[in-house]
C-alpha cells in the first residue's frame, strides 16, 4: 500500500506537553494537515513547521458533525492520494474522542490507506491531575456530542469533553438538569495540565453563561454523594426492593409470593384506573408507580428463587415490541393506527404459535368477565365470526332480553337457567358495544362513578335537611337525583 496517513496528537494544551517524537514529525518535510487551527501548541511553533492546511472551514460546509468529519476523512484520503504521504495533526491523543481519526482507521481495514499513529498527549492524565481524582474509583469518559441520558452514570466520576461552544454547554446542562438539581457544583476544566490551564466551578444552571469555552474545555461532574438525588432512576427502585426482600429487609416484603401479590396488583390497576378516569395527574403519578411497585417486586421474587430477574422481563418486552411493530423498526409501512394494528397482529401471526391452541387462549383468564366477554368477540371477529352490520346485533340484544323476559315471567327468577339468559343480555350488550368502540368494563367503571357520585349527593342533601334517606320517598330522593344529574350539567 502506498499512500500512508501519519497520524500525531497535539495535546491538550500548550508545547510544553508535546513530545519530541511528535515535534519532529510536525516539523518534517512533509505535507502537514490539522483538524483545527484552533490549538496552542500550532501559534507557538507556527515559525518551526512554517505551512500547513486546516479543516476549519469543513465546519461551516454542514450541519451535523458526523457530515464534518467524513468529509474531512475523504479529504485526507485525496490529500494522501496526491502526496502518497501526509501529516494529519489532531488536538490530544489521536485515540481520544477523535472521530477523524476512527474513521481513517477503517478505511485503513478496507485497504484503502496505510494509517500510523505515532501518539501525542491525552489530556485525560493532565485532567486527573488537575482535579486530583483517582479513576481507579470509576470513571465515565463521553464526548459531549454523543451524550445520552440514559447512558450516564452519576455515581463515578464523569468527563464530558468538547464542551466547545455554548450551544453545546448548553444542550449538556439541559440534559444534566433531567437527573441533577440546577445548582449542582461542576467543574470546567480547559487546557488542562497547561500554563494556560484554567479550572471554573459553577453551578450547573452557570455553565453556559459565566465561562469562556474551547475546543480544549471538558465538564467535569463530581460523583453524586446523596442518593436521594437519584431517586428518580430505575437503579435506585430495584436497590429498595433487593434491600426489602433481602436478609435484613422487611418481614411482610420478604414473605411475599406470586400468589401473594395478585390482589394487590388487581387493586392497584383499579387505582390506576380511577386516577385516568378522575384526570389528576398527581393521582396517575402514584399509581402508576404503585403499579410498577407490583412489576418490580415480581421480578424480585423470581430474582430470588432464581427462575427470572426484572432484566428478562424488560430483555422480553424490548424484544416483543421491536418485532411486533415492523412498521416502525423494520420495512413493513403502516400509515394509519389501522394499519399498525394490522400490522401489529401479522408479526403476532408469525410467532410460531401452535396450531392447536384455540384463539381465545390469548385472552387473559384473569380478566373481569365484561372484559373477557369484550375480548372474545374480538377475537372472534377477526376470523368472520361476528355479525355483519349492529343492526344485527341489536336484534340479538332484543332477542335475549325476551328470552330473559321469558323466564322471569315463569316465575324462575333465581334459577340458573334465569342467569344464564341475563348473562345473554350483558353478553349481547357488549357485542353492540364493541361495533362502537366502547370497551365494556370502561363504560361500568364510568356509570358506576356516575351513580356513587350522585347517591353521595342525595345523601349529603338529606344531611343538609335533617333527614334519614330511609324515611324519604323516591320521589324525594329521585328530586335530589335530579339535582345532581343538573349540577353535572347533564339532563339525562
Amino acid at each position: 500500500m502506498d499512500k500512508q496517513i501519519t497520524i500525531v496528537g497535539l495535546g491538550a494544551g500548550d508545547v510544553d506537553q508535546l513530545p519530541l517524537g511528535v515535534f519532529k514529525i510536525l516539523t518534517s518535510s512533509l505535507p502537514l494537515f490539522v483538524r483545527t487551527e484552533d490549538h496552542p501548541v500550532l501559534s507557538e511553533i507556527k515559525d518551526e513547521i512554517g505551512s500547513f492546511q486546516s479543516f476549519d472551514s469543513v465546519y461551516e460546509m454542514f450541519d451535523q458533525f458526523e457530515d464534518v468529519y467524513a468529509e474531512i476523512a475523504k479529504k485526507l484520503l485525496e490529500e494522501a492520494e496526491k502526496y502518497q504521504h501526509i501529516v494529519y495533526a489532531v488536538p490530544g491523543h489521536p485515540l481520544v474522542a477523535e472521530k477523524t481519526v476512527q474513521l481513517l482507521l477503517k478505511e485503513m481495514e478496507q485497504g484503502k490507506v496505510n494509517v500510523s499513529i505515532q501518539g501525542g498527549q491525552s489530556f485525560l492524565d493532565a485532567m486527573f491531575q488537575a482535579l486530583r481524582i483517582d479513576p481507579v474509583e470509576g470513571l465515565q469518559f463521553i464526548d459531549a456530542q454523543d451524550m445520552k441520558r440514559e447512558e450516564l452514570s452519576f455515581r463515578q466520576h464523569l468527563i464530558i469533553c468538547q464542551v466547545y461552544d455554548k450551544m453545546i454547554a448548553s444542550d449538556v446542562k439541559l440534559t444534566l438538569m433531567e437527573d441533577l438539581p440546577f445548582d449542582y457544583e461542576v467543574y470546567l476544566v480547559t487546557a488542562a495540565g497547561s500554563k494556560y490551564e484554567d479550572i471554573k466551578k459553577v453551578r450547573l444552571y452557570e455553565m453556559d453563561r459565566c465561562v469562556e469555552l474551547s475546543n480544549l474545555t471538558s465538564l467535569y461532574i463530581p460523583p453524586v454523594k446523596d442518593e436521594q438525588l437519584l431517586y428518580h432512576r430505575f437503579s435506585a427502585l430495584r436497590n429498595v426492593i433487593r434491600t426489602l426482600r433481602g436478609p435484613n429487609g422487611c418481614p411482610w416484603d420478604r414473605k411475599q409470593t406470586h400468589q401473594s401479590l395478585k390482589r394487590y396488583l388487581i387493586e392497584e390497576c383499579y387505582e390506576l384506573i380511577e386516577a385516568i378516569d378522575e384526570n389528576d395527574i398527581d393521582h396517575m403519578i402514584e399509581e402508576l408507580g404503585d403499579v410498577l411497585l407490583q412489576v418490580v417486586l415480581h421480578a424480585q421474587i423470581g430474582d430470588d428463587e432464581g427462575f427470572f430477574t426484572i432484566d428478562d422481563v424488560i430483555r422480553m418486552l424490548t424484544d416483543k415490541m421491536i418485532r411486533r411493530h415492523p412498521h416502525v423498526f423494520g420495512n413493513v409501512e403502516a400509515q394509519n393506527a389501522e394499519e399498525a394494528v394490522k400490522s401489529w397482529e401479522e408479526a403476532k401471526k408469525s410467532e410460531n404459535r401452535n396450531e392447536s391452541e384455540s384463539l381465545l387462549d390469548s385472552v387473559s383468564k384473569a380478566l373481569p368477565a365484561l372484559s373477557k366477554a369484550y375480548q372474545y368477540q374480538r377475537k372472534a371477529a377477526k376470523v368472520g365470526f361476528d355479525w355483519p352490520d349492529v343492526l344485527d346485533a341489536w336484534e340479538k340484544v332484543s332477542e335475549e332480553l325476551q328470552e330473559f323476559k321469558k323466564e322471569i315471567d315463569n316465575g324462575d327468577g333465581g334459577t340458573e337457567k334465569a342467569k344464564e339468559e341475563f348473562g345473554d343480555i350483558l353478553f349481547a350488550l357488549i357485542n353492540v358495544g364493541r361495533f362502537y368502540e366502547i370497551e365494556p368494563e370502561e363504560a361500568l367503571v364510568m356509570t358506576n362513578e356516575k351513580f356513587s357520585r350522585r347517591f353521595r349527593f342525595i345523601e349529603q342533601k338529606a344531611r343538609n335537611a335533617g333527614k334519614n334517606l330511609k324515611s324519604m320517598s323516591l320521589a324525594e330522593m329521585d328530586q335530589y337525583w335530579e339535582e345532581a344529574k343538573m349540577k353535572e350539567g347533564d339532563r339525562k
